[in-house]
C-alpha cells in the first residue's frame, strides 16, 4: 500500500483533499450539542379534563391512556404527572437506540384506541402526542407597554401569532405558552341560579344549543325546477360571538312570555382561557412562550433561527409590544463548545512546536503536521455517518487525540531520516525501504490503540451513550492516522525532503542544534540527578 502511494504522490493528495473536503462539509451538517443524549428517547401525551381534579383526571383519563401503552415497543417505563387545574401528562420512556420517530407512531396508534374510553370533554379539548427534549432551549417573554394590552390579550397574542411561526422552525420539539389565550368567560351566581330554580347543567345545555354552527343550505340548489334562473346560498348566524349575545341566551321560558336569560344569572366577560400560569419581566406582566428543542435538534441552530424569527415578527408587533429572550440555554453550548476549540487549536500548536524543536527541521516537522487536520476531519465525517453530534464529549476526545495521530507521521519521517543519513539513499528510495520496515509496526500500533477504545463503544445505558462517542473520536482518528502514515506522509516524504549525505546526520536549524549529539559530561549529569531523583522516591517510600 505504502509503495502504491509513494509512486502517486498526487493521487494520496486527492484522498487526504477528499477526506478534508468531507470532513469541512460534515462540520457544517453535525448538530451541536453541550453533551451527547443521555436520557432515553421519550414521548409525551398531554391532555385537559376542565374542571376535573387530580384524582378524576387520574382514574378517567391517565390511567385509561396508561393501560394502552403497555406493550409498545422498545417501553422502559412510563411517568403520569395529574394537576389540579386539569391538565396531565404521560411520560413514555423507551429503551436507548428507538427511533423516537416511529416511537411517536406506535404511541398514536395505541392512543387511537384508549380515545373512546376518554370522557367527551378530553376528547373536545384533543390529546396532543410530542415528542422533545425535557429540559427547555429557550424562554422569549412578550410585554407591552400599551395599557390597553393586558396579559391576557398578549397571551392571545402569542398563541396566534407567534407560537405556530416557531412551531414550524426546524428542531423545535415543542413550544408551550406560559400565559392564555382570550375565551368567553360565563361566571355563574349560584345564588340567582337557585333562585330561578335552573341547574348549571341546563346553563351549559342551553348555551350548547343556542352556540352552534349549523349548515344553512341554499335556495334553488339542485335538482332545479324548471324556469329557476338564480340560486343563492342561505347564511345564518349560528355561533355567538360577543358577551352581549352570550348573555341573550335563553335559559327558560313560559307561555305568558317570561324568560330567563344567561345574563340574569351569570356574568358574562372575555377572559382568560386558563389562570393556571403567569409570567413577569422584571415585576411587569408579561407573557412567557418555552421552546424545547426536539431528540435530534441542533441547540445552536435553533437557538439561532428563533432569535432570527421573533426579530422578524417584531416589525409586525402591536405599537407598544416588545420581546426579549432572558434565557437561552444555547448560549452555555456555544460556551462550551467554543473553549474547547480554542483548546484544540492550541494543542495543534503546541504539537507543531514540541515537534519543530525535537526533529530540528522545517520539512520534517510540516509532514506530521499535516496529518493531524485531516484524520481530525475524517472524524468529523466519522461523527456524521454514524449519527452522532459536536458535543463537549466528541471535541475532549479530539483534544487527547492530537498527540497520538501524530506519532505515527514520526515514525515515518523519523526512519526516513535516519535511513538518509546512515545509507545515503534519496528520499524516494530512503521512504520505500523504510515503510518495508515500520509498515507492520504503523498497523501493530494501531490495532492496539483502537483495541483500547472500542469496549467503550458497547457498554449499555446512559453509560454507553456518553462513553460512546468519545471511543468513536479516539478510534476513528487513530484509524485515520494510520492510514495517512501509509499513504501520504511516505508519498510527502518522497517529494519534500532533501538527500543527505551518507553517514552525516541532518544539520540541525531549529532552537536546539545538535540535541541529538549530547556530550559525556552532560550524560553524567543527567545520570547523577536520574540518581538523586530514584533516591529520594525510595526515601519518601
Amino acid at each position: 500500500m505504502a509503495k502504491f502511494f509513494i509512486e502517486r504522490p498526487i493521487f494520496a493528495w486527492v484522498v487526504a483533499l477528499f477526506i478534508m473536503v468531507v470532513g469541512a462539509v460534515s462540520i457544517t451538517q453535525l448538530p451541536i450539542a453541550q453533551y451527547p443524549p443521555v436520557a432515553p428517547p421519550a414521548i409525551v401525551v398531554s391532555a385537559v379534563y376542565p374542571g376535573a381534579s387530580a384524582q378524576t383526571l387520574e382514574d378517567s383519563v391517565l390511567s385509561v391512556i396508561e393501560r394502552e401503552m403497555n406493550g409498545a415497543t422498545g417501553l422502559l417505563y412510563m411517568e403520569s404527572v395529574a394537576q389540579s387545574n386539569g391538565t396531565g401528562s404521560v411520560t413514555i420512556s423507551f429503551e436507548q437506540g428507538t427511533d423516537p420517530e416511529m416511537a411517536q407512531v406506535d404511541v398514536q396508534n395505541r392512543l387511537s384506541r384508549a380515545t373512546p374510553r376518554l370522557p367527551s370533554a378530553v376528547t373536545q379539548q384533543g390529546v396532543k402526542v410530542d415528542k422533545s427534549a425535557s429540559n427547555f432551549l429557550l424562554f422569549s417573554l412578550l410585554s407591552s407597554s400599551n395599557p390597553d394590552w393586558d396579559v391576557v390579550r398578549i397571551g392571545d397574542y402569542a398563541s396566534r401569532n407567534v407560537v405556530p411561526e416557531i412551531q414550524r422552525i426546524e428542531g423545535i420539539g415543542q413550544v408551550q405558552l406560559f400565559g392564555s389565550e382570550q375565551a368567553m368567560r360565563v361566571w355563574i351566581d349560584p345564588a340567582k341560579l337557585e333562585g330561578f330554580q335552573l341547574s348549571s347543567a341546563q346553563v351549559i345545555a342551553a348555551i350548547r344549543a343556542q352556540n352552534a354552527q349549523v349548515s344553512s343550505g341554499a335556495i334553488g340548489d339542485l335538482p332545479g325546477i324548471a324556469g329557476q334562473g338564480i340560486t343563492a346560498t342561505v347564511t345564518v348566524r349560528g355561533q355567538l360571538s360577543t358577551p352581549e349575545e352570550f348573555g341573550n341566551i335563553i335559559l327558560r321560558a313560559n307561555t305568558t312570555g317570561a324568560a330567563v336569560r344567561l345574563k340574569d344569572v351569570a356574568r358574562i366577560e372575555i377572559g382568560g382561557q386558563t389562570y393556571a400560569t403567569t409570567a413577569r419581566l422584571n415585576g411587569q406582566p408579561a407573557a412567557g412562550i418555552g421552546v424545547q428543542l426536539s431528540p435530534s435538534g441542533n441547540a445552536l441552530a435553533a437557538a439561532t433561527s428563533v432569535r432570527a424569527k421573533m426579530e422578524e415578527l417584531s416589525k409586525y408587533f402591536p405599537e407598544g409590544m416588545t420581546y426579549s429572550i432572558p434565557y437561552d440555554s444555547s448560549n452555555f453550548v456555544s460556551i462550551s463548545i467554543t473553549k474547547v476549540a480554542h483548546t484544540l487549536l492550541e494543542a495543534v500548536a503546541l504539537v507543531f512546536l514540541v515537534m519543530f524543536l525535537f526533529l530540528q527541521n522545517w520539512r520534517y516537522t510540516i509532514i506530521p503536521t499535516i496529518v493531524v487536520p485531516i484524520a481530525l476531519l475524517g472524524t468529523f465525517a466519522t461523527l456524521l455517518a454514524l449519527g452522532f453530534s459536536i458535543n463537549v464529549l466528541t471535541m475532549f476526545g479530539m483534544v487527547l487525540v492530537i498527540g497520538i495521530v501524530v506519532d505515527d507521521a514520526i515514525v515515518v519521517v523519523e526512519n526516513v531520516e535516519r535511513i538518509m543519513s546512515e545509507e545515503g539513499l534519496p528520499p524516494k528510495e530512503a521512504t520505500r525501504k523504510a515503510m518495508g520496515q515500520i509498515s507492520g509496526a504503523i498497523i501493530g500500533v494501531t490495532v492496539v490503540l483502537i483495541s483500547v477504545f472500542v469496549p467503550l463503544a458497547f457498554f449499555s445505558g446512559s453509560t454507553g451513550n456518553i462513553y460512546r462517542q468519545f471511543a468513536t473520536v479516539m478510534v476513528a482518528s487513530i484509524g485515520f492516522s494510520a492510514f495517512m502514515a501509509l499513504s501520504l506522509t511516505p508519498a510527502l516524504c518522497g517529494t519534500l525532503l532533501k538527500p543527505v549525505e551518507a553517514g552525516h546526520h541532518l544539520e540541525g536549524k531549529g532552537f536546539l542544534p545538535g540535541l541529538t549529539e549530547i556530550s559525556p559530561k552532560a550524560q553524567n549529569a543527567m545520570k547523577a540527578w536520574w540518581d538523586a531523583c530514584l533516591t529520594r522516591l525510595r526515601a519518601t517510600w
